[in-house]
């Protein structure tokens, strides 16, 4: 039997009110995504790709139309049901980290598991956290506070955040945007591996090198979905990585 989808929006509208004046930010979109896919959601200021996804997030439901997570209809929830769906269902990686400064990797990578119903008592806590932090590399920085972590290691601790309490689905949001290149590139890597390893993602980004790692690429302008088209050739992490090596040395040899 096909799998169903565990994204899907079905004639999804989204509309706000400014004073008098109503904004159509989502006009009638139609998306599915399916248990495994890698799906990077496209578009310039203005063209619904955020709205899009604070509703996919369980942040905010459609003025009309439907949106069904792993089957659920989040329209008829209620904000305390949205939110536990969201606890449940979903992992968020952010543009900017959003770690706690004073506590240890460890301690952040656990606080998603703090709202767990039913609860996980702390030494199950503990451990899956530092189960997470081995997946994304971070093992051995367990127990750092952010400060002593480079920018792409505080953004691997979000990421191992975000997958702890094994959600159905990974949602980035502009997650390379204050990296480096290098560090964007191996972040956009563990992304691959997670892929690979079954993880179905949902990322937003407006750089089109970025949204190369990912398996499909949604474009979004003015409300509407303008294209939606596989990604052919996704070996680029070992190969960007070269790249960058090589003109380094050339610097340097110059």
């Amino acid at each position: 039997m096909p799998a169903d989808p565990v994204i899907q929006l079905v004639d999804f509208r989204k509309t706000y009110q400014s004073g008098e004046v109503e904004v159509q930010a989502v006009r009638g979109v139609n998306l599915s995504v399916m248990p495994g896919e890698f799906v990077a959601i496209m578009g310039a200021s203005g063209s619904g790709k955020s709205t899009m996804m604070n509703t996919i997030g369980c942040l905010d439901r459609p003025t009309s139309g439907k949106y069904l997570l792993d089957g659920v209809d989040v329209g008829s929830l209620s904000k305390n049901e949205r939110a536990d769906l969201r606890n449940q269902k979903l992992g968020f990686v952010f543009q900017g980290f959003n770690l706690l400064s004073r506590t240890t990797a460890a301690e952040n990578v656990e606080l998603p598991m703090l709202y767990s119903r039913p609860p996980i008592p702390a030494r199950d806590q503990r451990a899956r956290a530092l189960e997470a932090l081995e997946l994304v590399g971070l093992g051995s920085r367990a127990h750092h506070t952010p400060s002593q972590l480079s920018g792409g290691q505080q953004q691997r601790v979000a990421i191992a955040r975000a997958l702890v309490n094994r959600p159905k689905v990974l949602l980035a949001d502009e997650p390379t945007g204050n990296l480096d290149s290098r560090t964007s590139i191996e972040i956009m890597g563990i992304f691959q591996k997670l892929n690979e390893q079954g993880i179905t993602l949902v990322m937003v980004t407006h750089e089109l090198d970025v949204a190369r790692y990912c398996r499909r690429i949604v474009v979004m302008r003015d409300g509407l979905i303008r294209s939606d088209e596989p990604v052919t050739d996704r070996s680029l992490a070992p190969v960007e990585l070269a790249r960058l090596d090589a003109e380094q040395k050339a610097v340097q040899l110059a």
